[in-house]
């Protein structure tokens, strides 16, 4: 098991969680994301900025982003998140207590 700290560090930002809140949903666009977090979590961030929040989150590995003509499509990777939760919650540890 390796530590991310790129991945602690995406979540440790309230704007980089409300964009995953987003993106659990469904893909989307730059755009779309900057639409969604003003009308749904009052955020008025530029788009510059959070187009460098969607870079944190890629470089953390919790979005991918796919280039469809003009446009990129940024999806949720939940798998970085799986890798945390099973350090801290392995049920199969002998020195377990529930």
């Amino acid at each position: 098991m390796h530590d991310n700290p790129e991945l602690y560090r995406a979540l440790a930002d309230p704007t980089r969680r409300a964009i995953l809140d987003e993106l659990v949903r469904r893909d989307m666009t730059l755009f779309a994301v900057c639409s969604h977090l003003a009308t749904e979590h009052g955020v008025t961030s530029s788009r510059q900025a959070i187009s460098q929040h969607l870079r944190v989150l890629a470089d953390s590995g919790l979005v991918t982003s796919t280039k469809v003509g003009r446009t990129t499509v940024h999806r949720l990777d939940p798998t970085p998140l799986r890798s945390v939760a099973q350090r801290w919650l392995r049920t199969d540890s002998p020195d377990r207590t529930t």
